[in-house]
């Protein structure tokens, strides 16, 4: 995990015109503690430097983006406390992921096909959300749809209410044992669309599985 991070944060100084990262609900103190990164630091530099380095860098990422002021992309999805992307630019990102509230939600919520505006998370942070919120708040941004991740889906994307949402998953064979396949959505300079599809590498190509992998209800 250390060199995933390490990895990106290179290309985003290399290429800053290039490369944007959002933050994630994994990209916060206290999950990295708990699901393994703070271990790894320790284990293979002697101090927790590294983590403390590493998730101070993690308060200065972006909550999302907006790609050509069409197409809205975040890690989780919405909130009931925000309607407006300018409502996002407001918010002060430089803290630790707060338990609930606009910037929780951003990280952790998920769309869900059978519930009627807002629900209850199992998750224990953000939201579940339905069609009517996606539509109403694409139409209030004037967005063709919205871009997110934060669920396993076994075929590696996944449109829902008539292709105002998309989840992109790009983890095959998710902790070495869903045996889903991955995706990642490239778009042309009209935004035109296309998914590519990619399967796990051989087992033998690959290094030893994570000791510590996070279950799903923290995707």
């Amino acid at each position: 995990m250390i060199s995933y991070y390490l990895v990106d944060f290179v290309l985003m100084v290399r290429y800053p015109d290039r490369i944007t990262l959002i933050r994630g609900n994994h990209e916060s103190r206290q999950i990295t503690q708990v699901y393994g990164f703070y271990d790894e630091c320790l284990r293979k530099y002697g101090s927790v430097n590294v983590w403390r380095y590493c998730t101070d860098i993690f308060d200065y990422l972006s909550l999302s983006a907006l790609i050509e002021n069409k197409i809205f992309s975040v890690h989780g999805g919405l909130s009931p406390a925000i309607s407006t992307l300018d409502q996002i630019r407001t918010i002060d990102r430089k803290q630790e992921v707060p338990h609930d509230g606009a910037m929780c939600d951003l990280l952790w919520s998920d769309p869900e096909d059978i519930v009627d505006g807002w629900g209850l998370s199992p998750r224990g942070a953000g939201f579940l959300f339905g069609g009517s919120v996606v539509t109403s708040f694409n139409h209030s941004n004037n967005i063709d749809y919205i871009c997110r991740a934060h669920q396993l889906v076994m075929e590696g994307y996944k449109w829902m209410f008539n292709n105002q949402i998309v989840t992109v998953w790009s983890a095959p064979n998710y902790c070495y044992r869903c045996g889903n396949v991955a995706a990642i959505l490239e778009l042309d300079e009209n935004l035109n669309k296309q998914f590519r599809v990619f399967d796990a590498a051989p087992q033998e190509s690959r290094g030893a599985p994570a000791k510590k992998p996070a279950p799903d209800y923290f995707l």
